[in-house]
Protein backbone atom coordinates (compact mmCIF):
# COMPACT_ATOMS: atom_id res chain seq x y z
CA UNK A 1 0.00 0.00 0.00
CA UNK A 2 1.25 3.29 -1.06
CA UNK A 3 0.88 6.38 1.40
CA UNK A 4 1.94 10.07 1.37
CA UNK A 5 3.54 11.08 4.88
CA UNK A 6 4.31 15.48 5.54
CA UNK A 7 8.05 16.20 6.27
CA UNK A 8 7.97 19.87 7.49
CA UNK A 9 8.26 23.07 5.05
CA UNK A 10 6.06 21.36 2.55
CA UNK A 11 8.25 18.76 1.87
CA UNK A 12 6.61 15.54 1.78
CA UNK A 13 7.33 11.50 0.89
CA UNK A 14 5.51 9.07 -0.70
CA UNK A 15 6.38 5.92 0.93
CA UNK A 16 5.21 2.17 -0.64
CA UNK A 17 4.25 -0.72 2.59
CA UNK A 18 6.35 -3.08 0.11
CA UNK A 19 9.65 -1.41 0.45
CA UNK A 20 11.98 -0.51 3.12
CA UNK A 21 10.70 3.11 4.51
CA UNK A 22 11.61 6.38 6.28
CA UNK A 23 12.58 4.81 9.77
CA UNK A 24 14.18 6.40 13.10
CA UNK A 25 17.77 6.11 12.14
CA UNK A 26 17.96 7.84 8.73
CA UNK A 27 15.92 10.84 10.37
CA UNK A 28 18.53 10.98 12.91
CA UNK A 29 20.89 10.62 10.55
CA UNK A 30 20.15 12.92 8.03
CA UNK A 31 20.34 15.71 11.33
CA UNK A 32 23.62 14.58 12.27
CA UNK A 33 25.49 14.56 9.03
CA UNK A 34 27.27 18.04 8.82
CA UNK A 35 27.97 18.60 4.76
CA UNK A 36 30.18 21.84 3.60
CA UNK A 37 27.07 24.53 2.49
CA UNK A 38 27.70 23.75 -1.38
CA UNK A 39 28.27 19.84 -1.27
CA UNK A 40 27.94 17.48 -3.53
CA UNK A 41 26.29 14.27 -2.08
CA UNK A 42 26.86 10.86 -2.16
CA UNK A 43 23.71 8.61 -1.12
CA UNK A 44 24.57 5.58 -0.76
CA UNK A 45 21.66 2.75 -1.36
CA UNK A 46 18.90 5.46 -1.81
CA UNK A 47 15.81 3.77 -1.39
CA UNK A 48 12.64 5.95 -1.70
CA UNK A 49 15.01 8.39 -1.77
CA UNK A 50 14.16 10.02 1.69
CA UNK A 51 17.51 11.13 3.10
CA UNK A 52 18.41 12.70 -0.42
CA UNK A 53 14.96 14.64 0.58
CA UNK A 54 15.31 15.85 4.10
CA UNK A 55 19.37 16.91 3.63
CA UNK A 56 17.56 19.22 0.74
CA UNK A 57 15.17 20.21 3.15
CA UNK A 58 18.06 20.75 5.99
CA UNK A 59 21.12 22.27 3.45
CA UNK A 60 19.24 24.76 0.99
CA UNK A 61 22.44 24.42 -1.33
CA UNK A 62 23.34 20.85 -1.77
CA UNK A 63 22.98 18.52 -4.44
CA UNK A 64 22.59 14.96 -3.83
CA UNK A 65 22.98 11.97 -6.45
CA UNK A 66 20.84 8.95 -4.56
CA UNK A 67 22.33 5.41 -5.67
CA UNK A 68 19.93 2.32 -5.45
CA UNK A 69 20.34 -1.40 -6.68
CA UNK A 70 16.60 -2.01 -6.87
CA UNK A 71 15.00 -0.61 -9.99
CA UNK A 72 10.93 -0.18 -8.70
CA UNK A 73 12.89 1.64 -4.99
CA UNK A 74 14.77 3.91 -7.76
CA UNK A 75 11.56 4.27 -9.60
CA UNK A 76 9.90 5.59 -6.32
CA UNK A 77 12.71 7.23 -5.06
CA UNK A 78 12.39 9.64 -8.59
CA UNK A 79 9.13 9.99 -7.69
CA UNK A 80 9.55 11.52 -4.45
CA UNK A 81 12.17 13.90 -6.41
CA UNK A 82 9.00 14.79 -8.82
CA UNK A 83 6.99 15.16 -5.62
CA UNK A 84 9.51 18.16 -3.97
CA UNK A 85 10.25 19.81 -7.25
CA UNK A 86 13.80 18.66 -6.51
CA UNK A 87 15.30 17.61 -9.62
CA UNK A 88 17.42 20.39 -10.14
CA UNK A 89 19.28 19.21 -6.55
CA UNK A 90 18.83 15.40 -6.50
CA UNK A 91 19.48 12.74 -9.03
CA UNK A 92 18.46 9.12 -8.66
CA UNK A 93 20.08 6.30 -10.52
CA UNK A 94 19.81 2.96 -10.54
CA UNK A 95 23.33 0.91 -9.91
CA UNK A 96 24.79 -1.25 -8.03
CA UNK A 97 27.72 0.71 -5.46
CA UNK A 98 29.63 -2.74 -5.43
CA UNK A 99 30.31 -1.36 -9.07
CA UNK A 100 31.01 1.94 -7.93
CA UNK A 101 34.65 2.37 -10.44
CA UNK A 102 32.45 2.02 -13.27
CA UNK A 103 30.15 4.65 -12.37
CA UNK A 104 32.15 7.76 -10.70
CA UNK A 105 35.62 8.86 -10.93
CA UNK A 106 37.73 8.58 -7.31
CA UNK A 107 36.87 11.73 -5.58
CA UNK A 108 33.78 12.40 -7.15
CA UNK A 109 31.54 13.64 -3.89
CA UNK A 110 33.01 15.94 -0.71
CA UNK A 111 30.38 13.99 1.46
CA UNK A 112 28.52 10.56 1.46
CA UNK A 113 26.12 9.40 3.22
CA UNK A 114 24.56 5.62 4.11
CA UNK A 115 22.26 3.76 6.40
CA UNK A 116 23.80 0.11 5.17
CA UNK A 117 21.75 -3.40 6.02
CA UNK A 118 22.64 -3.74 9.54
CA UNK A 119 22.16 -7.57 9.85
CA UNK A 120 24.22 -10.71 8.95
CA UNK A 121 22.71 -12.43 6.23
CA UNK A 122 20.58 -15.26 8.05
CA UNK A 123 21.38 -13.76 11.25
CA UNK A 124 17.48 -14.30 12.31
CA UNK A 125 16.70 -9.73 11.85
CA UNK A 126 14.36 -10.34 8.92
CA UNK A 127 11.98 -8.66 6.95
CA UNK A 128 8.84 -9.27 4.46
CA UNK A 129 9.60 -8.95 1.11
CA UNK A 130 12.95 -9.44 -0.61
CA UNK A 131 12.79 -5.28 -1.18
CA UNK A 132 12.62 -5.20 2.60
CA UNK A 133 14.69 -8.04 3.13
CA UNK A 134 17.86 -6.49 1.05
CA UNK A 135 17.88 -3.44 3.00
CA UNK A 136 17.50 -4.68 6.33
CA UNK A 137 20.30 -7.81 5.86
CA UNK A 138 23.51 -7.52 3.83
CA UNK A 139 22.79 -10.26 1.16
CA UNK A 140 23.40 -8.11 -1.47
CA UNK A 141 25.64 -5.30 -0.11
CA UNK A 142 27.60 -4.82 3.13
CA UNK A 143 28.38 -2.60 5.34
CA UNK A 144 32.30 -3.13 4.08
CA UNK A 145 31.03 -3.00 0.70
CA UNK A 146 29.53 0.50 1.33
CA UNK A 147 32.36 1.50 3.01
CA UNK A 148 34.89 1.11 -0.05
CA UNK A 149 32.43 2.38 -2.16
CA UNK A 150 32.61 5.22 0.31
CA UNK A 151 35.96 6.02 0.46
CA UNK A 152 36.56 5.56 -3.14
CA UNK A 153 34.01 8.44 -4.02
CA UNK A 154 34.46 10.94 -1.56
CA UNK A 155 37.44 13.30 -2.30
CA UNK A 156 40.70 13.69 -0.12
CA UNK A 157 39.62 15.46 2.91
CA UNK A 158 35.84 15.05 2.34
CA UNK A 159 33.58 13.52 5.19
CA UNK A 160 31.33 10.35 5.18
CA UNK A 161 28.49 9.53 7.88
CA UNK A 162 26.84 6.18 8.41
CA UNK A 163 24.39 4.96 10.91
CA UNK A 164 25.01 1.40 12.29
CA UNK A 165 23.97 -0.88 15.27
CA UNK A 166 26.08 -0.55 18.48
CA UNK A 167 26.92 -4.34 18.34
CA UNK A 168 28.30 -3.93 15.34
CA UNK A 169 30.10 -0.31 15.18
CA UNK A 170 33.79 -1.84 15.79
CA UNK A 171 33.60 -4.14 12.67
CA UNK A 172 33.12 -0.57 10.69
CA UNK A 173 35.63 1.39 12.85
CA UNK A 174 37.73 -1.33 11.27
CA UNK A 175 36.68 -1.26 7.74
CA UNK A 176 36.77 2.55 7.68
CA UNK A 177 40.49 2.66 8.94
CA UNK A 178 41.22 0.31 6.41
CA UNK A 179 40.08 2.31 3.77
CA UNK A 180 41.80 5.88 5.18
CA UNK A 181 38.56 6.97 6.57
CA UNK A 182 39.29 8.24 9.94
CA UNK A 183 36.43 8.44 12.68
CA UNK A 184 36.11 11.80 13.59
CA UNK A 185 32.85 12.13 15.03
CA UNK A 186 30.24 9.44 16.57
CA UNK A 187 27.18 9.45 18.40
CA UNK A 188 24.83 6.71 19.96
CA UNK A 189 21.72 7.18 20.19
CA UNK A 190 19.45 6.07 22.98
CA UNK A 191 15.59 5.28 23.71
CA UNK A 192 15.98 6.92 27.26
CA UNK A 193 18.95 7.53 29.86
CA UNK A 194 18.71 4.19 31.20
CA UNK A 195 18.20 2.18 27.79
CA UNK A 196 21.71 0.79 25.83
CA UNK A 197 21.92 1.95 22.82
CA UNK A 198 19.97 1.32 19.37
CA UNK A 199 21.87 2.81 16.94
CA UNK A 200 25.31 4.86 16.39
CA UNK A 201 26.09 7.22 13.96
CA UNK A 202 29.80 7.68 12.49
CA UNK A 203 31.17 10.65 10.30
CA UNK A 204 34.54 10.15 9.41
CA UNK A 205 37.19 11.59 6.87
CA UNK A 206 39.63 10.28 4.58
CA UNK A 207 42.92 10.95 5.12
CA UNK A 208 42.90 12.79 8.17
CA UNK A 209 44.92 12.28 11.66
CA UNK A 210 43.25 9.81 14.15
CA UNK A 211 41.32 11.40 17.20
CA UNK A 212 37.35 10.76 17.12
CA UNK A 213 34.69 13.16 19.46
CA UNK A 214 32.15 11.23 21.21
CA UNK A 215 29.23 13.40 21.35
CA UNK A 216 26.55 12.96 24.19
CA UNK A 217 24.20 10.44 23.21
CA UNK A 218 21.05 11.47 21.71
CA UNK A 219 18.12 10.92 23.68
CA UNK A 220 14.89 10.20 22.03
CA UNK A 221 12.59 9.83 25.38
CA UNK A 222 12.53 11.25 28.84
CA UNK A 223 12.09 9.27 31.83
CA UNK A 224 8.38 9.76 32.06
CA UNK A 225 7.98 8.58 28.41
CA UNK A 226 8.02 11.73 26.55
CA UNK A 227 9.76 12.71 23.68
CA UNK A 228 13.02 15.14 24.47
CA UNK A 229 13.01 18.58 22.94
CA UNK A 230 16.03 17.73 21.09
CA UNK A 231 13.71 14.44 19.23
CA UNK A 232 10.94 17.02 18.49
CA UNK A 233 13.58 19.43 16.77
CA UNK A 234 14.72 16.59 14.81
CA UNK A 235 11.44 16.14 13.61
CA UNK A 236 10.36 19.52 13.44
CA UNK A 237 6.88 18.38 15.80
CA UNK A 238 6.24 22.25 16.63
CA UNK A 239 5.29 22.00 13.29
CA UNK A 240 2.77 20.08 13.23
Amino acid sequence: MRHTDKLWSGYALIQDDSFFKLGQDSMLLSDFAAPPARAKIMDLGCGNGALGVLLCARHPLVTVTGLEIQPEVAALAQENVELNRLQERITVMQGDLKQYKSLFPTGSFDYVICNPPYFAQNSGFGAKGQNRLHARQDIGCTAADAVKAAAYLVKFGGRVAFVYRPERVCELIADMKQCQLEPKRMRFVHQHAAAVPSAVMIEARRGSAPGVQVLPPLLVCHPDGTQTEEYRRIYHKEEF
